[in-house]
């Protein structure tokens, strides 16, 4: 299922391109340690997903550090060096202005955990139990 965008519907087809041609870049930006941090040269950084707005001016990159740790640390050092990855992103995108980056914590592993726990509690197992029979 397709996530929202911030106008309330499915993001279209071009928001979708566009957000996956920026994740895979910034992926290997980063990867390559092409982007001139000493900070984020010393991270491993996964980028989850990128959500873009629907006028394309807006580009959410959800990403985590490897293990989870110094989330703050490395949005931080995204934050600093945004400028420079928006400049080396849009040399991969064909559209006439390169959308703004923003950095967010993917929280997608944190709230399967969640789900996770949450059915493996004794009162919901036990409801779920009963709905099968």
């Amino acid at each position: 299922m397709a996530k929202k965008n911030s106008s309330g519907g499915a993001p279209n087809q071009r928001q979708l391109r566009v957000g996956e041609l920026i994740r895979r870049r910034l992926s290997e930006l980063l990867q390559r340690g092409e982007i001139h941090d000493p900070d984020l040269a010393r991270m491993m950084i996964t980028v989850g997903e990128v959500r873009c707005s629907p006028d394309l001016s807006v580009a959410t990159a959800y990403v985590l550090p490897l293990g989870g740790n110094q989330k703050e640390e490395a949005l931080l050092a995204l934050r600093k060096s945004r400028h420079e990855i928006r400049r080396e992103v849009a040399k991969v995108l064909n559209i006439k202005f390169a959308p703004e980056i923003r950095f967010e914590i993917d929280d997608t592993f944190d709230r399967m955990d969640a789900t996770r726990a949450l059915f493996a509690e004794e009162k919901v197992r036990r409801d779920l139990d009963q709905d099968e029979e």
